[in-house]
């Protein structure tokens, strides 16, 4: 079984912003919000990417009896959920608010882009994909199945250590949180 060389790159993801609001008037106040009010992602979490993955595929039996994978088109949609701070707060917290905010942002940005990336990977191993004697295409399905699961957990662990890396003593993100909750 092979796979095509390059894949189609003939579409664009979509993304999709969510918020949750939260209250406060200092930077305590408002991670505090965050815990009580923020997305469940296994843990607690202050923001969270997830997001939303269909398929138009085309099966084409062969006159020889063997089924090739002729094009795999993803419609994907990102998905971000982050905090949202209330409108008015003092502008020392604000500025303070905005410095968490955008790099929290960055942050799910690249969540958003290890999912492009598993997309990608995905559609390049799909589109050409053949598999012999599969007049109803049943093994190049559970091919294409095996690999997507294999993918799908390589992103899930790049994601795991990635917040890892982040969260740790030392990390952005933990840098982020500190300097939110030790501000203003």
């Amino acid at each position: 079984m092979g796979t095509a060389a390059f894949a189609q790159n003939s579409w664009t993801p979509t993304e999709q912003i969510k918020t949750y609001p939260i209250t406060g008037s200092s930077g305590i106040e408002l991670y505090r919000s965050i815990g009580e009010r923020g997305p469940q992602a296994g843990v607690q979490a202050v923001a969270h990417t997830t997001f939303k993955l269909t398929w138009r595929r085309d099966y084409r039996p062969k006159a020889d009896g063997a089924c090739v994978l002729a094009t795999a088109r993803p419609n994907l949609t990102i998905i971000y959920t982050w905090p949202k701070a209330p409108a008015k707060l003092p502008s020392d917290v604000a500025a303070s608010w905005q410095r968490f905010i955008s790099g929290v942002e960055k942050h799910e940005r690249v969540h958003g882009q290890h999912i492009l990336d598993m997309v990608k990977k995905i559609e390049a191993y799909s589109v050409g994909l053949r598999a012999e004697d599969d007049p109803k295409c049943q093994k190049v399905r559970a091919v294409l199945q095996q690999r997507l699961g294999e993918l799908s957990n390589e992103q899930r662990q790049r994601g795991r250590d990635f917040d890892r890396d982040e969260l740790s003593n030392g990390g952005a993100v933990h840098q982020l949180i500190l300097a939110l909750v030790n501000g203003p």
